[in-house]
């Protein structure tokens, strides 16, 4: 398998930097489908991911994760913000340029099930981007594929089967042979582990720890599963309607959470002790529309902690301690307070004139 190691190009500490990404969808209407809103499924997300780690990306159901892995990947243009894989703009790159880098950074989709060709076999299925993007000369093709395949717990003779005659789980690893035979230095895992049976869950996120080691892969792992993520992550992104409410390392995070959002999503890890006494955070309502987000705080509509200022100043992305970074008004020092309070005078002054002019 040595034609699937990367020979190290290690320049920056970090493979892959996200800044400030932006994804709007708009949204028509009217007779001439003119853009009427947006809806703002990422809304100015920034992290970094150091070559070779693991990033847990987690969040409800609608947050906007899978969005912004698809984002970075530039399988769907951003609104906003930069994505720089190794140094390199994503979006900055030409078409051809694109199709050069494209093997370098791939995904693993959420559903074994719709996202394999029912009508290749595996092995064609595996090989096709292989093939397109002459990664091993025509003659050494058919031992690459094997090889691949060998690797992720794959036997030879699945070649020539089609994916219906597999499991999930075998799916799953038909997928990540897919996007290991590229040689990619960064995969987009994208909840591949929730469509599963507990006990394949489990092998596949070995698996996936196992190729990491093996070949310095660096993943963006997306899913809403923290047991899992707290397994395979070495830092920790947690997301709400579109932005991200704190970023740490995996133990700083899990140890001691932050943000109240946070608090009530790791107040529902199930625990495996009958005994044991969980102090259950249940959050009032459902989460707001992404087309017309809260003003201020996104989250404050939810919190139990929720002050005057969180309704109209939205919250700064500060570093709390070392490395730990969260977006809430509880944690500002005094200059954000006093940007906030600024902030939420002005607005009230602005609706005052308003409701003056009205009367």
């Amino acid at each position: 398998m040595e034609e699937i190691k990367k020979t190290p190009a290690a320049q920056n500490e970090y493979l892959l930097e996200v800044d400030n990404l932006v994804k709007w969808f708009p949204i028509k209407g009217g007779f001439f489908k003119r853009t009427v809103g947006n809806v703002k499924a990422v809304d100015g997300v920034s992290f970094k991911i150091r070559r070779g780690e693991t990033m847990g990306l987690v969040g409800e159901s609608g947050c906007g994760k899978s969005t912004c892995g698809r984002t970075i990947l530039r399988l769907q243009e951003k609104t906003a913000g930069t994505v720089r894989l190794d140094g390199q703009d994503i979006f900055a790159l030409s078409r051809e340029e694109l199709r050069r880098m494209r093997p370098r950074m791939q995904i693993v989709f959420q559903d074994p099930y719709s996202s394999l060709s029912p009508r290749l076999p595996i092995g064609e299925i595996i090989g096709e981007a292989v093939r397109e993007h002459g990664i091993v000369p025509p003659e050494e093709f058919d031992d690459y594929i094997t090889r691949v395949m060998d690797v992720c717990g794959l036997p030879e003779y699945y070649k020539e089967r089609y994916p219906h005659e597999f499991s999930g789980g075998q799916r799953q690893r038909i997928c990540i042979a897919r996007a290991l035979a590229l040689s990619p230095d960064f995969i987009v895992c994208d909840e591949p582990v929730s469509a599963l049976d507990v006990s394949i869950q489990a092998q596949i996120i070995n698996l996936l720890r196992q190729l990491q080691k093996d070949f310095g892969l660096t993943y963006l792992f997306i899913s809403h599963d923290l047991s899992v993520v707290e397994h395979i992550s070495d830092t920790v992104g947690v997301m709400y309607l579109g932005s991200m409410v704190e970023y740490a390392e995996t133990d700083k995070v899990f140890s001691n959470p932050l943000n109240p959002y946070t608090k009530a999503l790791f107040s529902a890890i199930p625990i495996p002790d009958p005994d044991a006494k969980i102090n259950r955070i249940i959050l009032k309502g459902s989460i707001p529309s992404p087309a017309n987000p809260p003003r201020g705080c996104k989250f404050h509509t939810r919190c139990e902690q929720c002050m005057e200022v969180c309704k109209y100043a939205p919250p700064e992305w500060l570093e709390v301690e070392e490395g730990h970074y969260c977006a809430c008004h509880l944690y500002d020092d005094a200059e954000a307070q006093a940007r906030a309070q600024e902030t939420m005078a002005r607005i009230k002054k602005d609706e005052s004139a308003g409701k003056k002019e009205t009367a």
